[in-house]
């Protein structure tokens, strides 16, 4: 190899060792910083924790029972590595490189809690700037989201690349559900001296992150302010899901898009393609934001006037319940809950808005990114109509998963409004006029496909009436939507296989396409792990509470696994057994049976395909 100008140069200057050596010293140089950094990201894990534990300590103790001075001094500690984490990661070129706009963002952030220290002996410590950011609520901000977004990094590096994910969603819902029972049993989350013993308090976290809105205790009296902000908090981490934000936080902070984090997140949003998961996850995200606002704002212009005494209470009143109803969960701070006479002696428009957002939650997010590139592909369309330029249509606009589920939804909304309408005109209904009459019937049609909110008890539903809610409960909401049941999806593929069986036909085919037979068995196995849970949840409730009527029991366990949240009132009479059983079934509804299962026994060989076939007789 003929020998550069440069080398020759460096040779006959007898600096050619000493290059050598140099670029050896870079190299090592460059290892030692690189094993500084990871331990730095490992400390940051560590820091990030405590930090967030602090902080909840901070917020849900009074001063005069926790020593507060220990608590300031690990937040401090927390952001004094955080400080030196973000220097060395600056310093380092190959961690500088890989920075992107997010991380630096949250750098940034991060720097910006040292003004105080630099601004300490400057003329402008009196300013609003200065005390701005001295601000406890600005450090405490600013730690509290770096320190999520930590974690959640920290989290997506932990997992394996032979994790099981459908394991990862388990076990991600009952770490959350954990950390929200601990949460809910700070002092300041109710009301005075009332203690919220922890077999509630697991309860109630279970039933907010499972949107079943099952209560063990008079939540309207016992919580306060802060603990309806940690409930719906968890109803919120529940609806979007836990590798939702998880996702959203590890990608923007780190720009972590490994082919494998990239596969797990596509399963977990139901994306086509892993080249649309960022703006998958953006759209859902900011999707739900905007209709929580918009419902919010619609709830606090429809409520009766003088419902709450301040401007505060009713924006949070508003706030609480347009994301209780489009999550589907069914809580409210009110005692007698919608049926409150000064909302049903209102306007009919706040049942409306409920309705809109209940059904909007229901739809599901798969379906939520085919509408929207539904209306891009008609937006082109027109466009290039008025602009005379050829375009080239594309075949199937809907998908058929959104096709089975808009036809589903309309069909089981329309008729359970009809059977409510018919069956409770003269008996729930009685005395209302007849526009409240159709109201209800609506409003009750809507809310009993998971979403829990009562107007009248089901109690004084006819039997008729009774049976068909059953129905609407047990079939529940779309896939991947905030609802439970056993999904319309899965419904759909039934009946349409059990068609395709009466017709002699070998496939199952719909408006035009054919179901495949993967989503069929799938379909097939949801129904039957349904009707086979219900079964025994209800026996061993029952088994456990003797003394309690057996209908009303069985009608608990029914509601917790279609995460309806309905009930005859028996829930706070129910044993700390019953209630932890009653707790894994809300627990089995939100997270689906199938996939606790897939996530205990995972993937094993299919010796079935080498297997002669032989048949069974089935009449």
């Amino acid at each position: 190899m003929k020998e550069s100008l440069k080398d020759k140069i460096f040779r006959r200057l007898g600096l050619k060792d000493l290059r050598s050596r140099h670029s050896e010293f870079v190299r090592s140089a460059d290892m030692v910083m690189d094993r500084v950094c990871a331990f730095l990201d490992v400390l940051q894990f560590l820091a990030a924790l405590a930090c967030l534990v602090c902080l909840a300590l901070y917020v849900g103790f009074e001063k005069d029972v926790l020593d507060h001075s220990m608590i300031f001094k690990v937040i401090g500690s927390s952001q004094t590595i955080f400080i030196i984490a973000v220097f060395a990661n600056l310093i380092n070129p190959q961690r500088r490189k890989r920075r992107v706009l997010m991380r630096r963002v949250f750098d940034v952030v991060i720097i910006l809690t040292l003004v105080p220290v630099v601004m300490q002996h400057c003329d402008a410590t009196e300013s609003a700037f200065f005390h701005f950011f001295h601000s406890r609520r600005f450090l405490f901000g600013c730690l509290g989201i770096y320190s999520v977004a930590q974690l959640c990094y920290g989290s997506m590096n932990l997992l394996g690349r032979y994790t099981n994910p459908s394991l990862i969603l388990s076990v991600s819902f009952i770490l959350f559900i954990i950390i929200g029972s601990f949460a809910l049993m700070l002092p300041k989350c109710t009301v005075g001296s009332s203690h919220l013993r922890y077999i509630d308090a697991l309860f109630m976290a279970t039933s907010a992150v499972s949107m079943t809105g099952l209560s063990t205790v008079d939540t309207a009296e016992l919580f306060t302010p802060l603990g309806w902000t940690v409930m719906a908090v968890l109803m919120q981490i529940g609806a979007l899901g836990v590798l939702t934000f998880t996702s959203f936080f590890a990608i923007f902070f780190s720009g972590n898009r490994s082919i494998y984090s990239q596969m797990l997140m596509r399963d977990f949003i139901f994306s086509k393609s892993m080249s649309a998961l960022v703006p998958v996850i953006l759209y859902i995200l900011s999707f739900t934001l905007v209709i929580e606002f918009l419902g919010a704002l619609a709830i606090y212009f429809t409520l009766p006037d003088g419902f709450e005494s301040s401007f505060g209470n009713k924006a949070a009143f508003a706030a609480f319940h347009s994301l209780s109803a489009f999550c589907n969960c069914g809580f409210t701070t009110l005692p007698h809950g919608l049926a409150t006479p000064a909302l049903m002696n209102g306007t009919p428009l706040f049942y409306i808005v409920i309705v809109v957002l209940i059904l909007a939650g229901g739809i599901g997010f798969p379906n939520l990114v085919n509408l929207r590139d539904v209306l891009v592909e008609y937006i082109r369309r027109i466009k290039a109509f008025f602009m005379g330029r050829s375009y080239v249509r594309k075949v199937h606009v809907y998908d058929l998963n959104t096709k089975l589920v808009l036809l589903f939804t309309l069909i089981f909304f329309v008729g359970g409004s009809v059977v409510f309408y018919l069956f409770e005109y003269n008996h729930a209904f009685e005395g209302m006029p007849v526009g409240k009459k159709i109201m209800q019937a609506v409003f009750c049609s809507a809310t009993v496909r998971t979403a829990g909110f009562v107007t009248v008890a089901p109690s004084h539903w006819l039997g008729v009436t009774f049976v068909i809610a059953l129905f609407l409960m047990w079939v529940g909401c779309a896939s991947q939507s905030m609802g439970g049941g056993i999904k319309i999806n899965a419904l759909a593929a039934v009946l349409f296989n059990l068609r395709s069986i009466v017709m002699g036909q070998k496939g199952v085919a719909v408006f035009g396409r054919s179901i495949s037979l993967s989503s069929v068995r799938r379909s097939n196995a949801v129904v039957c792990f349904s009707i086979f849970a219900i079964f025994v949840y209800s026996c061993l409730l029952m088994i456990l509470e003797p003394d309690l009527p057996a209908a009303s029991v069985a009608f608990e366990a029914f509601s917790a696994l279609t995460t309806v949240g309905m009930s005859f009132g028996i829930t706070p009479e129910f044993g700390d057994l019953a209630k932890i059983v009653l707790a894994t079934a809300m627990f089995l509804g939100r997270v689906g049976v199938i996939s606790v299962l897939c996530g205990i026994i995972g993937d094993r060989p299919d010796v079935s395909v080498n297997l002669p076939a032989d048949d069974i007789v089935i009449n």
